[in-house]
This record gives structure tokens, sequence and C-alpha cells, in this order.
């Protein structure tokens, strides 16, 4: 266990001494933060308005609906970001040097995996409480203890999840040149998976149906379920019940399979199961690969 940590610990001081790594890490946010300064949110507005009104809360709404598929997104990115790390170690041979002493390669493996989620972890817990800072300081409302509590917990099966995926996605990968393409298609890709750029209820439905299949959509689903809780029932308080449902069907708030909502604890244990398939099959997949 004590190389497991030594080799994470070292893992986690490469990463941030990468400034070229970090900053890619969260180029997929840059771009969503960007799109929704441009016109992203001025369209939502717009939008809401033109429903209900000039209601108060409309920007509320949307800035929870943003941050939570910021939050969502940065799960993926960031862990991504982290096993770079041990794309570099493979390319370099650093790997082979590691093995020459007596160190198991599944402990090498563990320190990957174990660093990859302690980073992505702690950044998306920063993000999440700047997102929170943010939405305050532009005048909406800090979540009630047992929301963030709730987002904390999410928070962790969504970064489970996501470096499970990825795990098995980077263990194909030989070169940092295939690792920058892998990072800029997941990067690209990642915003719509998570109903960022287009809402998911306004997709076609086969595209629809592909994205729940992505674990990272149910949890984007879950958070924007805890941040839009409190600003939806502001705006929407004189509205029609199928106005809300409309509403939560087009912006991602709500899944549905054969008109059947997506229940949370069906997308929490999607998120368990998945993170644990996937997982399963990386370490076997990475312990038994030719040296």
């Amino acid at each position: 266990m004590n190389i497991i940590l030594i080799f994470a610990k070292r893992n986690i001081k490469m990463f941030f001494r990468d400034k070229a790594s970090v900053f890619f890490s969260f180029l997929a946010i840059f771009i969503i933060i960007g799109l929704y300064a441009l016109f992203l949110g001025d369209m939502q507005v717009k939008n809401l308005k033109a429903t209900v009104g000039d209601v108060k809360g409309i920007r509320f709404l949307v800035d929870t609906w943003i941050m939570a598929g910021i939050i969502a997104v940065n799960t993926v990115t960031i862990t991504l970001g982290a096993f770079g790390i041990m794309v570099q170690d493979e390319s370099k041979k650093i790997m082979k040097d590691f093995l020459v002493a007596p160190i198991k390669r599944s402990s090498l493996v563990a320190s990957y995996v174990l660093s990859s989620w302690v980073i992505g972890f702690v950044i998306t817990i920063i993000a999440f409480f700047a997102g929170e800072a943010y939405i305050v300081l532009s005048g909406g409302e800090l979540l009630p203890f047992m929301s963030i509590v709730k987002v904390l917990v999410i928070i962790a099966l969504c970064v489970f999840s996501s470096s499970s995926i990825v795990f098995l996605l980077v263990s194909f990968i030989k070169s940092d040149s295939a690792f920058s393409t892998l990072s800029t298609l997941i990067g690209t890709l990642i915003g719509f998976l998570a109903g960022i750029y287009v809402p998911i209820g306004v997709l076609p439905q086969a595209v629809q149906s592909f994205i729940k299949l992505v674990p990272i959509t149910h949890g984007a689903v879950l958070l924007r379920q805890i941040f839009m809780d409190r600003p939806i029932n502001l705006v929407f308080a004189n509205a029609p019940a199928s106005v809300i449902k409309d509403y939560k069907y087009s912006l991602g708030v709500d899944l549905t399979v054969n008109n059947n909502v997506i229940t949370p604890t069906t997308m929490v244990l999607i998120l368990v199961g998945t993170g644990l398939v996937f997982f399963a099959i990386s370490v076997v997949r990475t312990v038994n690969k030719k040296t």
C-alpha cells in the first residue's frame, strides 16, 4: 500500500507540474464557459422570458443549469488529463524502469488510478464551490447543506464512473500524440453528451437514445436536479405542471425511457455499475498487458 501511495503522490505532483496538461484538462470547460458567456446564457434567458414572462430567478435558473453541466464535464476531462501521466510513462519507457525494481505492475496501475481519482475529485470540488460563489454573486442562492452533501456524493460517483471508462480508453493509447487526439475528441464530444451545447430534449430521438446510454449524462441530470430545484420553483411558481414537465425534459433535468422518468436511484446505480464494470475490465487488461 505504501508503494501505491508513494507513486500516486508522484503522479499528482507531475500532473500539476505540467501546466500544459492542466490547461488542456480544462479546455472543454473554457469552451463551455465561453459559449455560455457569448450566447448560450442570453438565449436561455430569452426563451424563458418568452415562456413565463420576466419573473424573478430566471438568471439564477440558467446559471445553475450551466454550472451543473460544467461540474459533470469536469469529472471526465480532469480524470482524463490525470491519466496522461500513465501514457507518458509508457511512451518514454519509464514504466519499464519501474518494473525492473521489485514492484508489481498492479501496484503501479493502482497508483495511476488513485491519483486520477484524487485529482478529479479535488479539482471538481474546487470548481463546484467556485460555481456556487459565482451563482451567489450573480444574485442566486447558496445550496442548502444537505444538497451540498448530495452534490459531493454525486461528484464522487461521477469521478469513479468517468475515470473507469477513461482508464479503459487510455489503456489502448501508446503515445503522447494519440493521447492528445483522444483528449481533443473527448473534449469536443463531452459538451454534447452532457447536454450543454444543445439541450437533450431538442435532439433527434435516435441521438437522445444514444446519449442516455452514456453514464456522464445521468451524472449531469442528477446534478441539475439538485442545482435547479430551488430556481425552478421560483421561475415556474405560477406555471402549469405541463410547462414545468416540458421544460425539465427539454433541458435535461429529467430523462425518460418509454415516457417513464428515470429515477435518481436508477441513475446512481448506472454510475456505480458502469464504474465497477469498466474498472474491472481496465484493471485486468492493464495488469496483463505486455511490458
